[in-house]
């Protein structure tokens, strides 16, 4: 498992409702907010991928591991 505390930052910008979880509306409005136009369905394909749960939402575990695995 790796170490949460190193993506921690990153994951709490992206989830902006604060609830612990990153939903695909709240990865395309960080993306617009960016200048990149992140469709809802592109964004539906992010949140599939790394969500190992099937909860379609990435907790910050999730997100951790799956930006540990593209180093």
């Amino acid at each position: 498992m790796p170490e949460t505390s190193e993506y921690a930052a990153t994951f709490a910008l992206v989830d902006a409702d604060g609830d612990g979880r990153i939903t695909a509306s709240e990865l395309v409005a960080l993306m617009r907010n960016l200048g990149d136009e992140c469709t809802d369905e592109q964004a539906a394909e992010t949140v599939s991928a790394m969500d190992s749960d099937g909860d379609s939402r990435i907790s910050l575990e999730e997100f951790a591991r799956f930006m540990s695995s593209r180093g």
